[in-house]
């Protein structure tokens, strides 16, 4: 079962590529868009799921676990403390 968190960032991801486009001027095909966000999705399930067995919590635990790393370690490269 995929965790609600994980599910949502698919319809995200898409919408992102879709401000992208508008925002340049860029037309992607529909086999461009399915091909990048199914290996983001891919991705990012299975570092939830890599994730969840390391630490021996539910998915969407480590879903959470993986979001809120990202956010510190992209704070952290900007300059925060």
């Amino acid at each position: 079962m995929v965790p609600d968190i994980l599910a949502n960032a698919g319809g995200v991801t898409v919408s992102y590529f879709e401000w992208v486009q508008n925002r340049l001027g860029y037309k992607w095909t529909a086999e461009r868009v399915n091909r990048r966000s199914d290996r983001i999705m891919k991705d990012a399930f299975n570092n939830v799921h890599k994730t969840s067995i390391q630490y021996n919590v539910s998915l969407r635990i480590a879903a959470y676990m993986v979001a809120i790393d990202k956010v510190a370690k992209t704070y952290k490269y900007r300059g925060g403390y």
